[in-house]
């Protein structure tokens, strides 16, 4: 009895000392770790989707739930037109390490549209951000191109080859490596109407906004966490843009912009979960589709 008493004892003391230690790891994906909180495996549950809109239009998704606590969804546009190889080719640059780099340094979750290009142009940072599960990727067309007839003067993609276009894009982020690019479609230039809905149907939930930072071809940083801090609602879906050239502010803005929501109490998310807490779930009924086009450039 004596023995077993002290067997008993020396494994209750094993399993303190094991959960101390485990307690003291540096594993990132242990409970209670002060770093990123664990993550849900991607595998494990399907990214939500909006049910279809009215006659089978795509969804539209514009803002999170206000009623629900404070979220906000800081959404990133990685811009690059099927034709700029030649710009990029010369030294111009579409992408933005450092505003990435700063989101991970911040622990910020973030949404990245990404077009089919830019994923060819940069195979090796659409990678590494697609495998980040801090990040998710979403598509923005393959070319850039406007699905509507009059879209900052973009030029258009006819409507039989919409869809064809945004295949592309998910091709592409493929190729490149991304993993489990969400369901999620943003139009070049925020500009859609019926016929783009119509055309992009079935299977994904277009994206759009309600906060406008502001941020393309803006040098002020200041003026551009300005407009985003006085626009975020509980909800709200901010677009901006990660392409150095088009953006050159937007990194700078982001300094300002993560603290000052965080200090009004304001919890960062990707469009996912505000899509989720919104109802959406893949064949659950969501947010009826709504008809543009929408005059908000991205």
């Amino acid at each position: 009895m004596i023995t077993l008493v002290r067997r008993c004892a020396a494994l209750c003391a094993l399993g303190v000392l094991t959960t101390v230690l485990t307690g003291c790891s540096g594993d990132p994906a242990a409970p209670g770790h002060a770093g990123r909180p664990a993550k849900t495996p991607a595998a494990a549950t399907a990214p939500p989707t909006l049910a279809p809109g009215p006659s089978g239009l795509t969804p539209v998704f514009m803002n999170g739930s206000r009623a629900h606590e404070r979220t906000v969804a800081l959404t990133f546009d990685a811009d690059m037109t099927a034709d700029q190889g030649p710009r990029a080719a010369a030294g111009e640059r579409f992408d933005n390490p450092a505003l990435v780099a700063t989101l991970r340094r911040l622990d910020v979750p973030a949404t990245f549209f990404m077009t089919g290009r830019w994923a060819e142009e940069y195979p090796a940072q659409a990678k590494d951000i697609g495998k980040d599960p801090l990040f998710e990727v979403a598509n923005h067309s393959y070319s850039h191109h406007a699905f509507t007839g009059s879209c900052y003067g973009l030029p258009t993609v006819p409507a039989p080859r919409m869809r064809t276009d945004m295949e592309r894009a998910f091709d592409a982020f493929r190729k490149a490596g991304v993993e489990r690019a969400v369901p999620y479609f943003r139009f070049p230039g925020g500009c859609y109407d019926r016929q783009a809905l119509r055309a992009l149907a079935p299977g994904v939930t277009a994206v759009q906004w309600d906060v406008v930072s502001g941020d393309a071809f803006a040098t002020d940083s200041g003026a551009v966490a300005r407009q985003v801090l006085d626009g975020v609602r509980p909800g709200s879906v901010v677009v901006m843009h990660c392409t150095r050239s088009a953006a050159p502010a937007t990194e700078r803005a982001l300094r300002t912009i993560v603290p000052k929501l965080r200090e009004r109490g304001f919890r960062f998310v990707r469009v996912s979960e505000q899509i989720r807490t919104a109802g959406g779930a893949a064949g659950a009924t969501g947010a009826a589709a709504t008809a543009g086009p929408v005059e908000a450039r991205s």
